[in-house]
């Protein structure tokens, strides 16, 4: 086993942060490889397919409102 392998083994689970500012990193396409290796192998695939999904309902749903304010004030509806 390698000194990396044995560091890996070491960590402690992600946290809800962890996982939240990975699936922003994400979402952005900024993710740096050494965070996506992480994920990989200390990240449970169900907490970030729940995020992913929470995330872009989130961002669909702020599109949305900032698009309907803006037609508010423009007075087109």
């Amino acid at each position: 086993m390698s000194e990396e392998q044995k560091q890996q083994k070491n960590l402690p689970p992600m946290r809800f942060r962890d996982t939240l500012m990975s699936v922003l990193a994400a979402a952005l396409g900024v993710q740096s490889s050494k965070a996506r290796e992480r994920d990989f192998s200390h990240g449970k695939p169900s907490h970030f397919v729940l995020l992913g999904i929470g995330f872009t309902a989130l961002f669909v749903l702020v599109v949305l409102g900032v698009v309907k304010l803006v037609l508010h004030l423009s007075g087109v509806s």
